[in-house]
């Protein structure tokens, strides 16, 4: 015993040491660069998707045109994110899918998120200026008010944490939805004041101001519509302004897809913040090729086919240019841009034919690059997920200032632009405030398709209970309660907290 405890006391100093294989918290946070590091994993967790059942920040990336399924523009038939019992009104507390997925995710984000600006506060190594540390603050709040909207609008009200939690503090409360509003409102202003003002197509993937004041458009134009679907003209003025700021940095591409698909998106100057990928190293799980183009996890409706308008600006059906025997032909060439019908055809005999069936007969097209044909698993998919770009913001200016003084020469020259852009007419002359609403909805549905903004729309228009109960070519029925403008709380975070965490009434 007593030649065990001084060989053991001799070993003291070997036991201490910290792991030579991998980094930890003893060594790490000790000089810019690994600030730099951290900063580079935080943007990495919104590429990453390891799988469909474990998605981390991925579900706002190249996940995003899954969302879609949610609405009227489409049908999932592999139900990823559980996408079928959303539509079917299953939604419970142990509901999996999106339901705990927006939880899981965003508080995995906000957790590294409040670590890194607990480390950046406490830093005083001398290789960081005090401008850089603003700029890498400004950069991680953007994020975490990107994640704090995300909870916000799924959930309402949620636990509010900006610091690191630890064993005795870990069950958190949730707070009142105006306390989470007010952190995202927070966050994103001083992401505002202190990014750089470079524009994104020259900031190497980073954010940039003009990247967050559209994030805090897209939150004002949501929040705009309360609890009732009537326009708060004092935010959309807001609103209105920003768009007007972030308007004369970019251009509309001159080609549509250049926009989404790899070979035309570096540089773009319509681009505001895309999450970036790179073969072969940084690529999504399977392929944005791979799950769209072959796997159809995504199936555009009937409908949503029928409401491109023809290329003479009327509606399909209504127009003389309407061909029943051709049903692309004459139409919004936005149209053969999104959607495919059977095969993803690039002309020349570039086709791909896809292993998996077309339940609606279409498939999404608006995403996939033509050179990667046959999509496979051997698909380097690298194209990147736009999440903000120049076509949104004209239409959230459109949509603002005909709320404030209704269709004048700005809102019909945005609109114009969008439209010229695909060889698409002007709106007609003389369109009331009303009308023209509804052109810049359906505008909005067009083309931003599949980008993961449509059930929000939905939402903060206070139309959900209207459209989504009347879709008939679903492929199952639709079912909306006023209750799911707000999910529940996962069970297992309730469950987790042992009481601390109140499930929302709604859901008792």
């Amino acid at each position: 015993i007593f030649l065990s405890l001084i060989l053991l006391s001799g070993c003291t100093d070997y036991l201490d040491r910290q792991p030579l294989d991998q980094i930890s918290s003893g060594t790490f946070w000790k000089s810019k660069a690994d600030f730099e590091m951290a900063l580079t994993a935080i943007y990495g967790q919104n590429t990453a998707g390891a799988s469909w059942d474990n998605p981390p920040g991925g579900i706002w990336a190249y996940h995003l045109p899954n969302w879609d399924n949610l609405t009227d523009n489409s049908y999932g038939q592999h139900d990823y994110f559980g996408s079928k019992s959303i539509v079917s009104g299953e939604i419970t507390p142990t509901s999996g899918g999106y339901v705990s997925d927006v939880y899981r995710v965003s508080y995995a984000g906000i957790a590294r998120i409040n670590i890194f600006l607990n480390q950046l506060a406490n830093y005083n190594g001398s290789d960081l200026s005090d401008t850089e540390k603003k700029n890498f603050e400004a950069q991680i709040k953007f994020f975490r008010s990107f994640y704090y909207f995300q909870l916000y609008c799924a959930y309402g009200e949620v636990p509010l944490v900006t610091e690191p939690l630890t064993v005795e503090n870990q069950a958190q409360p949730k707070v009142t939805a105006d306390k989470i509003y007010a952190q995202v409102i927070s966050d994103v202003d001083f992401a505002i004041n202190n990014l750089s003002t470079a524009s994104f197509y020259s900031s190497t993937g980073r954010v940039v101001k003009t990247t967050a004041q559209a994030l805090k458009a897209r939150v004002l134009i949501y929040q705009a519509y309360g609890n009732n679907g009537t326009p708060d003209l004092t935010l959309l003025g807001q609103v209105k302004s920003l768009c007007q700021e972030i308007m004369p940095k970019y251009e509309l591409s001159a080609v549509f897809e250049n926009v989404f698909q790899d070979k035309g998106q570096a540089g773009n100057k319509e681009i505001i913040f895309s999450v970036n990928y790179l073969a072969p190293d940084n690529v999504p799980a399977y392929g944005t090729d791979l799950i769209y183009g072959d796997w159809i996890v995504v199936s555009p409706l009937q409908s949503f086919v029928d409401s491109f308008e023809c290329t003479d600006g009327l509606p399909w059906g209504v127009s003389p240019l309407t061909d029943t025997a051709n049903p692309f032909t004459n139409r919004d060439p936005r149209l053969n841009k999104t959607v495919f019908v059977n095969n993803p055809d690039w002309g020349g005999g570039n086709v791909h034919f896809p292993t998996n069936g077309r339940p609606t007969g279409y498939g999404l097209k608006k995403f996939l690059c033509p050179e990667n044909v046959p999509y496979g698993y051997s698909t380097l998919s690298q194209q990147d997920a736009v999440v903000f770009r120049l076509a949104e913001i004209l239409l959230m200016y459109a949509e603002a200032q005909n709320e404030i003084a209704g269709p004048d020469t700005t809102v019909y020259q945005v609109i114009t632009d969008i439209r010229a852009r695909v060889g698409m007419p002007a709106y007609p002359a003389g369109l009331s405030k009303e009308q023209m609403r509804e052109r810049i909805r359906h505008e909005r549905r067009i083309e931003l398709a599949f980008e993961g903004l449509r059930y929000f729309d939905l939402k903060r228009w206070h139309i959900a209970g209207t459209v989504l109960p009347n879709v008939t070519d679903g492929k199952l029925a639709y079912k909306w309660e006023d209750k799911f403008y707000h999910w529940p709380l996962p069970e297992q975070e309730i469950d987790k907290s042992h009481g601390t965490l109140i499930q929302n009434s709604d859901y008792n």
